[in-house]
């Protein structure tokens, strides 16, 4: 019986709010309509026209237009300090946010951009999002190699590509990855660790040579020389192939010997294996390349953290091998598993495939898209929306740097690894990049305030400016995402700010004579007023006027 009363008053509460909502914009005219016929009534019995003009403009004192505009530009200054502080700190206007909170349900509106079942798991169970204040900075599946590629762009340029921070990065993870963290460190692990930490390259060079002095086993000094002293692709594959050998004998020796040591050489060997394949695939070897980097998922299924099938995907693409791409994608685009850059704008890539050398935007908009059209922009918007930076750089409209060793997902520096070794793939495709080109930036018609709020993904993380700022090298322009646009009514405040500033600095200065032209504006402003009700005066009877005096 209770629940039925409850029932009732929600369905007259609901049917309050539609008739509200109905009606709200019928009221305003009415109000509006009543306002004019009132004016229209009164304005010559009452003979409003003299009595603005002549009794209450004449009476009033420049002192009054003084005091009035100083008050008007006081108030509409505090307004608009309100407003920036607010919006500064929530990234809205308050007056926009209290119509939309507490006026808009008054009224019977929705939220037309809800976020209800966007971020269910397969189960149908809540997942949980990401905190938008962490921003965790993943090491780059396909940097590049110091000694052969980066320090010949400084030799080019003589510009530094790495900053300090992605580059202790490097060192730490190197650090943890080949010398482990036990208190029992051979000599020359303990100068290897001491050679990761130097800024200088050539010190990190002279430490892996005293090191293998001390060693001639010490296979993480021949991945320190491989990596930054091979001036040329051969000699760091070369390099790496003597320090496989070794650590190849030494875990083979190590498994009867203590546990730190046997996964010290697992990750030893992981790394060089990964850097032989990639080490192939730029030599031009990539049938041998997707084969090393198969087996090394294989075998070490549990190193998915490495994210290696991203160097699979783009190998893969190399070959031209879409199939293949596919299956992979199939395997790793799973609403469980984190999203990458290379995954979004891979599988977008392949639907584009489909449709792109014959599409159209004039026929398009014409007859509408086809089904495999819907799904190849809905793919696009999906990726844009994941990393909105990358487009720019697939479109060259932003020139492109050498990637850092490290990214952050989401962030510039994952769109200038990406697209560094992607853009080929897309200009293969034909007619991708118009498709692209044509649809890429609707994503941001879709979602209200441009990835601040979540539609796909959870919502943008604000720090990635930061972030970004760090790994990327001076020289280079941070893409910037989501560019809060000003509020309507901050733009409004500030004007009307400036504008009553201006009239009060004016009046202050020249009272008689803003005075003069107050009461002109005035007489201008209620002429028509006066002039519509005259006219209608010549329509109406004399009884009608005599009747309303006697009223």
């Amino acid at each position: 019986m209770w629940s039925r009363e409850v029932e009732e008053s929600l369905g007259f509460t609901e049917k309050l709010k539609s008739w509200l909502s109905w009606s709200w914009t019928y009221v305003c005219f009415i109000w509006f309509g009543m306002v004019l016929i009132m004016i229209y009534v009164l304005w010559s019995p009452l003979k409003l026209q003299e009595t603005l003009t002549s009794v209450f403009l004449n009476t009033l004192t420049p002192k009054f237009y003084v005091a009035l505009t100083g008050t008007s530009s006081l108030i509409s200054g505090l307004i608009l300090i309100f407003e920036w502080w607010y919006f500064r700190k929530y990234g809205t206007s308050f007056i926009e946010q209290v119509s939309v909170s507490h006026l808009r349900p008054l009224l019977g509106g929705v939220e037309s951009s809800s976020t209800t079942g966007l971020f269910s798991s397969v189960n149908g169970e809540a997942e949980p999002r990401p905190s938008v204040s962490e921003c965790k900075v993943w090491r780059n599946p396909l940097n590049l190699f110091r000694g052969a590629e980066y320090n010949r762009y400084t030799w080019v340029t003589g510009k530094e590509p790495l900053t300090y921070y992605d580059m202790n990065l490097s060192a730490q993870d190197h650090q943890t990855f080949f010398t482990g963290d036990t208190q029992q460190l051979k000599p020359e692990d303990a100068v290897m660790q001491k050679a990761w930490r130097e800024r200088n390259p050539q010190a990190r060079i002279r430490a892996a040579y005293q090191a293998i002095e001390m060693n001639h086993e010490c296979a993480a000094a021949y991945v320190l020389l491989a990596e930054e002293e091979a001036t040329t692709i051969t000699e760091a594959e070369r390099l790496f192939k003597k320090a496989l050998s070794i650590v190849l004998f030494l875990h083979t020796r190590s498994q009867h010997e203590a546990w730190f040591s046997f996964y010290q050489y697992i990750n030893l060997l992981v790394y060089i294996k990964r850097r032989l394949a990639m080490c192939a695939r730029k030599l031009g070897r990539i049938k041998e390349a997707v084969k090393m980097m198969r087996d090394l998922m294989k075998e070490f299924p549990l190193l998915g953290m490495l994210n290696i099938h991203e160097n699979l995907l783009e190998a893969l693409l190399e070959l031209q091998a879409y199939a293949d791409v596919q299956a992979v994608l199939a395997k790793y685009d799973d609403i469980s598993l984190p999203k990458s850059a290379t995954i979004c704008y891979t599988s977008a890539l392949l639907k584009a495939r489909a449709v792109s050398d014959k599409f159209s935007p004039e026929a398009a908009s014409r007859r509408g898209l086809s089904t495999a059209e819907m799904n190849a922009v809905e793919a696009i918007h999906r990726a844009v929306e994941f990393n909105p930076h990358v487009p720019k750089y697939l479109l060259e409209m932003k020139s492109l740097i050498l990637p850092p060793e490290h990214i952050l997902k989401r962030g510039d520096s994952e769109a200038v690894a990406y697209a560094f070794f992607h853009l080929q793939h897309w200009k293969r495709a034909e007619g991708a990049l118009n498709l692209l080109h044509c649809t890429w930036e609707g994503t941001f018609r879709i979602i209200p305030y441009p990835l601040e709020k979540g539609h796909l993904f959870y919502p943008y993380p604000g720090c990635t400016e930061t972030a970004d700022r760090e790994l990327l090298p001076s020289f280079h322009e941070v893409s910037v995402y989501p560019k809060k646009e000003l509020p309507f009514f901050i733009l409004f405040t500030a004007g009307l700010c400036s504008f009553t500033a201006i009239l009060a600095m004016l009046t202050h200065q020249f009272p008689e004579l803003m005075g003069v032209f107050a009461k002109a504006f005035f007489s201008t402003l209620f002429a028509p007023l006066g002039f519509f009700a005259d006219k209608m005066e010549s329509f109406m009877p004399s009884s009608f006027w005599h009747q309303l005096t006697r009223i």
